[in-house]
């Protein structure tokens, strides 16, 4: 034993070497790998050109065009209703019929009076006729006694000279008088038919009609009632019905006082209509040009066409309002950029190099939507920028670029 144990002294030294060799080189791999820089995947896009606008959503309910209360402008019972609530109507429509006795009588006396006016003229004009015919033998009488006179003196006595030409001065003046009463029968004539016309017209207000084209809301009276003449605002008359015009819709939006200077007249709009899940044209038609004092904001109208008749008015619609728009921008996703906080306008994208090496870019910033911005300068279209994860990356670093598609959102 003691000689296996002298043999084996001279091994220990050789084999401890050999497993600090071996420990050490094994330490080195591990550190080496441990070392070795690994290439950062990163999620980017590319600069496009794109149409942006931004908007303004507001909700509104659609209200008629138009609509009235329809009422009598004479006082009596209805003779005749002819619609309901639903019915369409078109302008000038006969709606209902009164019945008003009373006036049938007026007439036949309007009548009577332009009759009896009109006899007056006739004999007038007769008066006239008799007044020239005695002036012109008068005249005729006293020319000859005056020239029998002059040819002859005193063959025929002045006394009689004087009484022809008396009598011819007195038939000029019936002819003025005669004149006189056939203007004025004439102008009895003219009163008389104004009155006739007056009946004429009230006679015609019996007939109530559709002052516009629309759409029958509601219906107040039925077949025999009373109704008052509606011809003051004081009074408390029943209206025969409600009528709205309704191929045509308004919308009243309230805008915020920092988007009144954006807001013009013909500006097109979107209407999107939740309850039928459509979307409709509309168009600015008309503004107060006044801003409220408790709301700060300004009443714009929209006109909404609805010829089908599909939207009904009280119906809510949320409006999307243009505020600005610009066409065909560089734009990239909202999150790949890094605004500078003392200079809005400005900002920082890292762009990806074509040997993968991120590089750092100052853009200029424009129109900015809820997901993209506008970039005046600093990129071009299909450069390729960093969405997100800016904050582990160096200039110059490499990277491994990972494409993604986003949505496109153009709009507000």
């Amino acid at each position: 034993m003691q000689k296996l144990m002298t043999r084996m002294l001279p091994l220990l030294p050789i084999g401890a070497a050999a497993l600090i060799t071996a420990s050490c080189s094994h330490s080195g791999t591990v550190q080496a790998r441990t070392i070795a820089p690994e290439i950062p995947t990163v999620a980017v896009t590319r600069a496009v050109t794109d149409d942006l606008s931004r908007g303004l959503v507001l909700t509104a309910e659609f209200k008629p065009f138009q609509e009235i209360d329809v009422m009598a402008k004479v006082s009596g019972y209805i003779k005749e209703i002819n619609v309901d609530v639903g019915d369409r109507v078109t302008q000038d429509q006969l709606l209902a019929t009164l019945e008003i006795p009373e006036m049938a009588d007026d007439m036949h006396r309007a009548t009577a009076t332009l009759d009896r006016s009109q006899a007056e003229v006739a004999r007038a004009r007769d008066e006239l006729q008799r007044a020239e015919s005695a002036h012109e033998i008068a005249h005729i009488s006293y020319q000859r006694l005056s020239a029998v006179a002059d040819k002859k003196p005193g063959l025929i006595a002045q006394q009689e000279i004087d009484d022809a030409r008396g009598k011819d001065l007195v038939s000029e003046a019936q002819i003025s008088a005669a004149k006189s009463a056939l203007a004025a029968a004439n102008e009895q004539v003219g009163v008389s038919k104004a009155e006739q016309q007056k009946v004429q017209t009230l006679f015609e207000y019996t007939r109530v009609t559709a002052p516009f084209t629309g759409v029958i809301t509601k219906r107040y009276a039925d077949k025999g009632s009373m109704i008052q003449a509606g011809t003051a605002s004081q009074t408390q008359a029943m209206p025969v019905v409600r009528l709205s015009e309704n191929s045509l819709l308004r919308l009243i939006l309230p805008v915020p006082e920092s988007s009144v200077p954006t807001v013009h007249i013909g500006q097109q709009v979107e209407v999107q209509v939740p309850a039928l899940h459509r979307g409709f044209p509309g168009k600015v038609a008309r503004f107060s040009d006044k801003l409220s004092l408790n709301t700060r904001t300004m009443d714009t109208e929209v006109d909404v066409p609805n010829p089908s008749l599909v939207l009904i008015p009280g119906m809510y619609a949320e409006v999307n309002l243009t505020l600005d728009r610009h066409n065909a921008v560089i734009a990239v996703p909202v999150m790949a950029v890094d605004p500078d906080q003392d200079r809005p306008s400005e900002g920082r994208v890292m762009v990806i190099s074509p040997n993968n090496r991120v590089e750092v870019r100052k853009v200029q910033l424009g129109l900015e939507t809820a997901n993209m911005m506008e970039v005046r300068s600093g990129l071009n279209e299909g450069d390729t920028v960093v969405l997100t994860g800016r904050g582990s990356l160096q200039p110059g670093q490499e990277v491994k670029p990972k494409l993604t598609t986003l949505a496109a959102s153009s709009g507000s």
